[in-house]
């Protein structure tokens, strides 16, 4: 068995506490899913927001959707002018016998706009249209 790594990014309309852990409970879902991944093989997972983004840590969305023995980190990105704003990323490593090129990763709302190269769909990486 590997660990293969996951991502996964979502764009936020406000910081607000509720905000920021009602879109990172809409993205874990989502990999979780696409992914087929039991809250068990989900090794660990690291969290990075904008700083724009500080009302509350989006690792709280995950252990309210029950990850509780799930080791959690998050972190602040750096600046860097022109990037985007109020998005939240995800880093998730989980254990599995798929090969890394069957891991769906998954960029919504206004994230999609971070890997404009894979807009088609190549490469497991997928857009959820109705975001």
């Amino acid at each position: 068995m590997a660990i293969r790594g996951i991502r996964g990014a979502i764009t936020v309309d406000s910081n607000t506490k509720e905000e920021i852990l009602e879109r990172t409970k809409e993205l874990l879902a989502a990999l979780v899913t696409h992914n087929h991944v039991a809250i068990e093989d989900i090794a660990s997972a690291i969290f990075s927001v904008t700083e724009d983004l500080n009302a509350e840590f989006p690792a709280v969305a995950a252990r309210r959707l029950g990850w509780i023995y799930t080791p959690l980190f998050c972190v602040t990105e750096i600046p860097v002018p022109g990037s985007l704003k109020r998005c939240v990323r995800v880093l998730l490593h989980v254990n599995t016998d798929r090969r890394q090129e069957e891991m769906k990763h998954l960029y919504l709302r206004d994230a999609k706009k971070l890997r404009p190269d894979l807009e088609s769909g190549d490469a497991g990486t997928f857009y959820l249209s109705d975001q």
